[in-house]
């Protein structure tokens, strides 16, 4: 998608702060923390919201989880716990329509969340 936030930081137009990147998922830092350890995890392959996933794209979600694992355990928040957060449209709070991953750690949180 062209006009896509998340596809051009994925494509590398938009610069952003990387803490993973390969082929299938690009993980950065949020523009407006809401924790020490903010962190946007997103398929490469623009996919607007969850309600879009197809059964192709099980594995995808599945990396992005594995990958939200990955960064949780090197930024040191797997002993204290952190937070994975996907919004689903605008009622929701999803602002990018684009699959995101929030992974959120560093600080307690509260239930429920909002």
């Amino acid at each position: 998608m062209s006009e896509c936030l998340f596809c051009k930081i994925a494509n590398g137009e938009i610069p952003a702060k990387l803490t993973f990147d390969d082929d299938r998922v690009t993980a950065f830092e949020d523009i407006n923390p809401q924790a020490p350890v903010h962190i946007v995890i997103i398929p490469n392959k623009h996919i607007p919201t969850i309600l879009d996933l197809s059964h192709e794209d099980q594995e995808l979600v599945g990396y992005m989880h594995m990958v939200a694992n990955q960064i949780a355990i090197e930024k040191s928040l797997a002993e204290n716990g952190f937070r994975l957060v996907t919004n689903c449209k605008k009622s929701a709070g999803q602002t990018v329509f684009h699959l995101h991953i929030h992974l959120l750690g560093g600080r307690d949180f509260l239930w429920p969340p909002g």
